[in-house]
C-alpha cells in the first residue's frame, strides 16, 4: 500500500511542478506551435491555443511587424481574416496593411505587453497607411505607427482619414468578428459621420484605452472549438440596445474625461482587491488543456 502511494506521488510530481510554473515563461519559451489540431482554448485573457499557424512575414497586401517578438501566429481563421482584410484595404486605396501582434506560437500569457491575445483570435492592425510592402526586418523593428487622436483624447487628429473609417467598417462587417477595440475618440468620430441607415456594424466598434496607434480586432470563437470561451456580453446581445453611439458619447464625455465629483461620506468602502495580471498566472490558472499544449511537441 505504501509503495502504491509513493508511486502515485512520483507520478503526480511533474504535473504539480508544471501547474505551479509561471504560464508566461512556459509559453514564451516555445518558438513553434504545438503539433495538434487548431483550437482556441479558454478566454481571450486566460487561455492558450493549439495548432496555430504563422502569418507569412510578407504577402502581396500585408507585412507583419516587429518580427523579433515572434507573435505573428494565429488560429487559421485569424490568418485568413488578416489576408482577406488586407485585400479590402487595397480596394479603399491603401497598399495593404501593417500587422502588429496576433499571438505567440502556442498562445498563452505573454512575457510582456498584452493581457489578451492568448488564444490566437486577437489581431492588432496599425493605423499607419503602409508606404511600401518591402520593409526589411530592421525597418519593421524601428518604424512606428501613428496616433489618430488628440492628446486630450477628445477627438481624432489630422492623421485620421475617411479611409480609416472605411477600413474599420470593412473590418467590422466580417461575420467572423466579435468586436473591434479603438480609442474612444475614434468611436465618437465614426458615430458622428456614419449615416443613420448604415450604423448596425458600429456596435462592434468598442472604445478602449490605448488603441490610438492601432485597432484591435477580436474574432468570435470558431465553430467546433468547444473549449473556447465567448466574450460576454456578446456584440449580438449589445446590439439590441443600438449601435453603441449614444451611451458611448455620454459615458466618454461625462464620466471618463470629466468624472463627476463624489460626495464624501463618513463610511468608506474597502479598496477592491488587486486583480492579478496574466503575467502572474500559473499553469494551474489556465484551462487544463493548456498543459498538453505547452508540453507537446
Amino acid at each position: 500500500m505504501r509503495g502504491t502511494i509513493l508511486t502515485l506521488i512520483l507520478i503526480a510530481m511533474p504535473a504539480l511542478a508544471m501547474a505551479q510554473s509561471l504560464a508566461n515563461q512556459m509559453f514564451g519559451a516555445h518558438a513553434m506551435p504545438s503539433l495538434q489540431a487548431p483550437e482556441a482554448i479558454g478566454s481571450y485573457a486566460k487561455g492558450c491555443a493549439a495548432g496555430l499557424v504563422r502569418l507569412p512575414e510578407t504577402g502581396p497586401t500585408w507585412q507583419a511587424m516587429r518580427l523579433s517578438r515572434n507573435r505573428n501566429w494565429g488560429h487559421p481563421d485569424a490568418i485568413a481574416y488578416v489576408q482577406d482584410l488586407s485585400r479590402k484595404a487595397v480596394q479603399i486605396g491603401w497598399p495593404g496593411l501593417y500587422i502588429g501582434d496576433i499571438s505567440q506560437p502556442r498562445g498563452g500569457p505573454m512575457t510582456s505587453g498584452h493581457a489578451s491575445h492568448q488564444i490566437g483570435l486577437d489581431i492588432d492592425i496599425w493605423m499607419l497607411r503602409p508606404s511600401r510592402l518591402n520593409l526589411s526586418r530592421s525597418e519593421r523593428e524601428n518604424l512606428s505607427s501613428i496616433s489618430v487622436r488628440t492628446e486630450d483624447q477628445r477627438s481624432v487628429n489630422s492623421n485620421w482619414t475617411r479611409a480609416h473609417h472605411e477600413l474599420m467598417k470593412q473590418a467590422a462587417l466580417d461575420p467572423r468578428v466579435d468586436r473591434i477595440f479603438v480609442a474612444a475618440a475614434v468611436k465618437l468620430e465614426m458615430c458622428k459621420t456614419a449615416t443613420r441607415a448604415d450604423t448596425a456594424w458600429l456596435q462592434k466598434i468598442r472604445p478602449a484605452v490605448g488603441h490610438n496607434y492601432h485597432f484591435h480586432v477580436r474574432l468570435a470563437c470558431p465553430r467546433g472549438n468547444r473549449h473556447c470561451v465567448t466574450q460576454s456580453p456578446t456584440v449580438a446581445e449589445l446590439s439590441k440596445g443600438g449601435n453603441g453611439c449614444d451611451e458611448t458619447l455620454e459615458w466618454w464625455v461625462t464620466d471618463f474625461l470629466n468624472p463627476p465629483k463624489r460626495e464624501r461620506t463618513e463610511r468608506t468602502e474597502p479598496p477592491a482587491p488587486r486583480q492579478r495580471h496574466p503575467r502572474e498566472f500559473t499553469m494551474a490558472d489556465l484551462p487544463t488543456q493548456c498543459q498538453q499544449v505547452v508540453a507537446t511537441q
